[in-house]
């Protein structure tokens, strides 16, 4: 065998070397990456919480660039003394205002609510113990709801729900019981409204048991709109009464409600100060969503476990947001009750944008449930499911595949409602979609010519 022989084969023999070492080196890298991602893998308890409706259509959103009426958020200017007030906190000569405050609600801001909702309550609220401010009213629901739930505790939630509910419950350890809003009659000579859709008395009595913790209430609702009357929260109130149940009161749209309907505070009824906490919003009050500013009042023993939640996962809040949210509520407090108040005027100006909205909707053939409050308005779109393909997109639910189809083919988007429903009762939301009138009315005229040429292009 000659020399350049022996060399060819050594050089063969290495590389069947080399190959043997990559293969394992492969192997062994598969294994270990398969170690990690299973010793690193989501907790137990958020698992079915990976998927989420406003990064799914946010995105869609930017894809297609469709008008979006989906997302709830306003597109026109806060009230200018709001702004006003924010741009002389963080320019202003006190420094200190860009540190740390009191971590459970900055005292100028704390000192507002207190004064409002002493009014509103009629009750003295103590400001130092009765009110925790949060970072939006998310981390009001957060701190609230892990703060009183523990392992098993049952936790009803009244569908449609806002759709945080469910796994904040969840990650706590409690049990979600849902509870739907149903159409209580055939609605005939007019559009349904969602005082139309109720809870039937009998099927939530037998929801409430001695495992039963809390009940979520939302009013106004997100999404349907639903003001609650005084004889259902009295409903509520005396069977949480009963079974000795905390009612967590999500009212961060109290201010957004349409006559004649009246938003009723649960915690002003007889017995139910004692066992309510209510969650505010800045954003909804003063449409400053961005701010993500939320409070929480109650009775001081029931506050105490909510600030232990609040100081271990978020500690303070953003000071000169809260200094400039105080400001806000100082100048509408000498207005409470009057025209020049921005909590009577938004509303009669978000009136004429949701009679608007529900006309062009009933034009192009859907079918909206008319929403006493709130700014969402819920539309059966089965009437024209002749004239969209939603065969053509994969998603399980109906809305889900019509929203998608509507926002790459019509520029239109909305909000699939079966992300507001338990897995068991989504049924009752799939021929539906959610859109949003708190936008400026040249929006809401584009979404009225977009639906039409589309109507007329068939």
């Amino acid at each position: 065998m000659s020399a350049a022989t022996k060399q060819i084969r050594q050089i063969l023999k290495g590389h069947r070397c080399l190959d043997i070492i990559g293969r394992t080196f492969v192997k062994s890298g598969a294994n270990m990456s398969s170690e990690i991602e299973k010793k690193f893998a989501l907790p137990r308890r958020f698992a079915g919480s990976e998927k989420s409706v406003w990064v799914e259509y946010i995105q869609l959103a930017s894809e297609y660039n469709p008008l979006n009426l989906g997302q709830g958020f306003p597109d026109f200017p806060p009230p200018k003394y709001a702004t006003d007030a924010l741009a002389k906190v963080a320019t202003g000569e006190n420094y200190m205002i860009h540190q740390y405050t009191r971590g459970f609600g900055h005292p100028r801001l704390v000192a507002a609510l207190a004064k409002l909702y002493s009014q509103l309550i009629g009750r003295e609220i103590n400001p130092q113990t009765e009110i925790v401010t949060t970072l939006g009213a998310y981390e009001a629901l957060y701190s609230t709801i892990t703060g009183h739930v523990d392992d098993g505790d049952e936790v009803i939630i009244i569908e449609p729900f806002f759709d945080c509910y469910e796994p904040m419950v969840k990650y706590a350890g409690g049990v979600p019981r849902f509870i739907p809003l149903r159409l209580k009659s055939e609605v005939k000579g007019r559009l349904p409204s969602s005082g139309d859709y109720v809870l039937d008395p009998n099927e939530l009595e037998s929801m409430f048991n001695t495992k039963t913790k809390i009940i979520i209430l939302n009013t106004p609702n997100n999404p349907l709109g639903k003001v609650f009357t005084e004889k259902e929260l009295v409903h509520i109130a005396d069977l949480c009464k009963k079974w000795n149940v905390l009612c967590i009161s999500d009212e961060v749209y109290e201010w957004l409600v349409f006559k004649p309907n009246k938003h009723i505070r649960i915690a002003t009824l007889p017995g139910m100060w004692e066992r309510t906490l209510t969650i505010g919003s800045a954003g909804k009050t003063f449409s400053l969503t961005g701010w993500k500013l939320g409070w929480v009042y109650g009775p001081a023993n029931l506050m105490v476990n909510i600030q232990m939640i609040h100081q271990n996962s978020v500690y303070t809040g953003v000071t000169p947001i809260q200094e400039a949210a105080a400001i806000g509520f100082e100048t509408e407090l000498p207005r409470l009750g009057t025209d020049e108040c921005y909590f009577i005027s938004m509303p009669k100006e978000l009136e004429k944008k949701r009679d608007y909205t529900v006309k062009f909707l009933s034009d192009v053939g859907m079918v909206p449930i008319v929403p006493e409050g709130g700014y969402f308005i819920i539309a059966d779109w089965s009437p024209l499911e002749s004239r969209v393909d939603i065969n053509s997109e994969k998603d399980k639910y109906k809305d889900y595949r019509f929203t998608k189809w509507m926002t790459k083919n019509v520029g239109l988007q909305g909000i699939p409602p079966t992300a507001f429903y338990s897995v068991a009762h989504k049924p009752l939301a799939e021929n539906t979609v959610r859109y949003c009138f708190m936008k400026k009315d040249e929006n809401l005229a584009k979404a009225a010519e977009i639906l039409n040429k589309w109507k007329n292009s068939k």
